[in-house]
């Protein structure tokens, strides 16, 4: 193919009929509303609220484009005429189910997160801009992370969501806390980010690909063809490399450190999409990673007859067992160095930190089982990711109205330490039945959606006969229940002090109206299980095929 051949596939590829640049449409609509916001800022200096209004008209267009029209018509989700995936932009991009469904979770996020950052005032107008060009650059590579076929989109995926979360960070510039967990966390990003491009290149170079199916064919051939040690010795260290990029992103154990510092030091806020976005992203791009190197894919440029007879002869099974012995061991580690870290946290910020690093661990036994399924159990495969995204989706909305309450209070009484909660329950009942919900969801005790979000990862942990991770599963979660309980126990029980008040934040209010529209999810999706099956069982229709 000769350069004008090369430059005629490319234009056709990306602007053609039914070209990349129609499944790029959400992305492309992020872009445009980051150059509106810098426009606005200069045109309307003096419209105080523009970046908000200028934020919500562009996710809303990204929604518009996200949103999977052709499920309505098809009135089922699963149904087998639906769109196969397809690669975008000459392969580097996959645009498939799953990525519909993760990329619609992270823009239904930021549109209640722009909102959350609206009510509480954190940013003046003038950072504002500022914060909602970052959040919105970092919500971009997000979306390249679930949707990446390529290591080099990996790469900048996973940078593109780092470098702007550091920045907001330490936004706050009059406290010393943010500017020192900024430096902590961009240390500690930098670091993981340069063992993660080892990692990828070392795969690259000894599996001659940079091209994720493409590659997966090649170590189809490598194992089946018998390699040398050395060989085996790269590619073992380079997956082992990459763990350590994902893990950081996950705040997975040993690569957690800079979450409970970062956390406190940050806003409420900026905590909350650390927490949240960057968690789901990072999911999304480990349900990648496994699925391609777990079973091969009809996407590489190898026979498909000569794939299969490689599968039949389990020549992926070391890799398989591989990833499923490294994912379990990480999300058994974390999810308990998590919960036991928790207990003695005074600050609600650093109490959500290490409930987040124990939901990661939870998440991530969804993905190991997984990848111990895909050998000898697609559709149970396919179940345990779908799994995993109930549990993302409702995530969002207890992890959100955590660190949205959290955040309120702070307003309210200047303070985010857990004793100043005391006297809540008589000040202010609703914003304690909400925040009840929240902590009690994260627990996972019925009948709130918590309880179908680890249910369900935990039904796939049986079909997967990960017995030893089921039970520190369900072990971990009956520890959790003490430290969110006390929570509780401080607002309802703790007597009020005397020195203060307790702030009175009445339902009817807009930030206890914001707070009922997170909570009154997490009780309405437990009757709504069915509904979010058939979605988050579509979403998996393209993968491990």
């Amino acid at each position: 193919m000769n350069f004008e051949q090369l430059f005629q596939y490319v234009v056709s590829d990306t602007v053609g009929a039914g070209g990349s640049l129609a499944a790029f449409r959400p992305e492309l609509a992020l872009c445009a509303t980051i150059i509106a916001l810098l426009v606005a800022k200069v045109v309307l200096p003096g419209w105080k609220s523009s970046a908000y209004h200028v934020v919500l008209i562009g996710l809303g267009a990204a929604c518009f484009f996200a949103f999977p029209w052709e499920w309505l018509q098809l009135r089922i989700p699963g149904a087998s005429d639906y769109p196969t995936a397809r690669a975008i932009f000459t392969g580097v991009l996959v645009a498939d189910h799953f990525t519909v469904v993760l990329r619609g979770i992270l823009l239904g996020f930021a549109v209640l997160f722009a909102t959350f950052t609206q009510m509480t005032g954190v940013w003046d107008r003038d950072e504002q801009t500022d914060f909602f060009v970052l959040m919105l650059g970092s919500l971009l590579g997000m979306c390249l992370m679930i949707s990446a076929n390529h290591i080099l989109i990996v790469m900048l995926g996973v940078e593109m969501a780092s470098v702007p979360c550091y920045v907001m960070t330490g936004m706050k510039k009059d406290q010393p806390r943010a500017s020192e967990a900024a430096l902590k966390y961009a240390v500690f990003g930098a670091g993981a980010a340069g063992i993660m491009l080892f990692g990828l290149s070392l795969l690259a170079g000894a599996l001659g690909s940079a091209h994720l199916p493409t590659m997966t064919a090649r170590l189809v051939q490598i194992v089946h063809g018998g390699a040398a040690t050395e060989q085996y010795a790269a590619l073992i260290l380079g997956g082992l490399m990459l763990t350590v990029g994902v893990g950081f992103k996950l705040s997975a154990v040993p690569f957690h450190f800079w979450a409970p510092d970062v956390f406190e030091g940050a806003t409420a806020e900026v905590a909350a999409f650390i927490s949240i976005a960057s968690k789901a992203a990072a999911l999304g791009l480990l349900v990648r990673l496994a699925a391609a190197f777990s079973m091969p894919s009809g996407m590489a440029p190898l026979p498909m007859d000569q794939i299969a007879s490689f599968a039949a002869v389990g020549c992926l099974a070391g890799a398989r067992d591989f990833i499923v012995t490294v994912i379990s061991a990480l999300a058994a580690v974390t999810c308990t160095f998590g919960n036991l870290a928790a207990y003695g946290q005074t600050n609600m910020k650093r109490l959500l930190a290490y409930s987040t690093i124990a939901h990661a661990g939870y998440m991530m036994m969804g993905v190991a089982a997984a990848a111990a399924l895909v050998g000898r159990d697609v559709p149970g495969a396919k179940y345990a990711v779908a799994a995993v995204l109930i549990y993302i989706g409702i995530y969002l909305f207890m992890n959100l109205a955590a660190f949205a309450i959290t955040a309120f209070l702070r307003n309210a009484t200047g303070s985010e330490e857990i004793a100043d909660y005391a006297g809540l329950g008589r000040r202010s009942p609703g914003l304690t039945v909400c925040m009840a919900i929240a902590m009690f969801s994260l627990v996972g005790l019925p009948p709130l959606a918590g309880f179908l979000g680890k249910l369900t990862v935990f039904l796939a942990l049986v079909d997967a006969r990960l017995w030893a991770l089921l039970f520190i599963g369900v072990l971990n979660t009956l520890l959790s229940l003490f430290y969110y309980l006390r929570v509780v126990k401080v607002m309802v029980v703790s007597p009020e002090p005397l020195h203060r008040e307790a702030p009175t934040i009445p339902l009817t209010s807009s930030v206890g109206f914001y707070c009922v529209l997170l909570t009154a999810p997490l009780v309405a999706l437990f009757f709504l299980l069915h509904g979010m099956m058939e979605w988050a069982g579509a979403a998996t229709m393209s993968l491990f095929n």
